[in-house]
């Protein structure tokens, strides 16, 4: 059976069955979401609650898409923005700074079950970790999604010039990390 197309999907969704459409729409799209905001949120429970939420609100925003974006763009904002809402939440209501939330996380990472990296892997993602948040964004959007700027620019809301600067930054911030370490 060949794949749906996004026009497809929306078509199917405003004209006939919503709740079948949006079923195909979180199937072709479930693993994508849940491997960004994973890399986000780094614990698997965290990130199958984050994905959930992110789902709840593209369906209920799916009326009023606007057919002025891409699709997934548009869903993969929704998740990005739920990612930080949910480590923003953790870090104010254990009252921790983002530094010790980022330790925890990197600990829960290297007894994580549900981690299928190897050990390169491994000490990519805590090299992640020490990123701030918004470099952290830009990296995974770039390297794991191969996102180009002008995607990034329009998920983000930021200039190419500054996304570049940022993926620079964090690249550069890795490439130190993976040496000392």
């Amino acid at each position: 059976m060949a794949e749906t197309s996004d026009s497809e999907l929306l078509d199917l969704f405003r004209t006939k069955d919503k709740s079948y459409a949006f079923n195909l729409l979180v199937r072709k799209y479930q693993k994508k979401i849940y491997s960004q905001v994973r890399r986000m949120v780094i614990d698997h429970d965290d990130a199958n609650d984050v994905v959930q939420n992110a789902f709840v609100k593209m369906w209920k925003g799916l009326d009023g898409f606007k057919d002025n974006s891409q699709l997934y763009t548009w869903m993969y904002r929704i998740a990005v923005n739920e990612s930080i809402t949910f480590l923003n939440k953790k870090r104010t209501r254990f009252f921790i700074p983002m530094v010790d939330v980022e330790r925890q996380l990197s600990e829960k990472l290297e007894s994580d079950n549900y981690f299928s990296g190897d050990a390169v892997e491994l000490k990519l993602q805590k090299a992640l970790l020490t990123l701030p948040e918004k470099q952290r964004i830009v990296f995974n959007m770039r390297y794991y999604d191969e996102m180009p700027y002008e995607e990034m620019s329009k998920v983000l809301g930021t200039s190419v010039g500054a996304l570049k600067a940022s993926y620079h930054h964090a690249a550069k911030k890795i490439e130190y990390y993976l040496l000392s370490h």
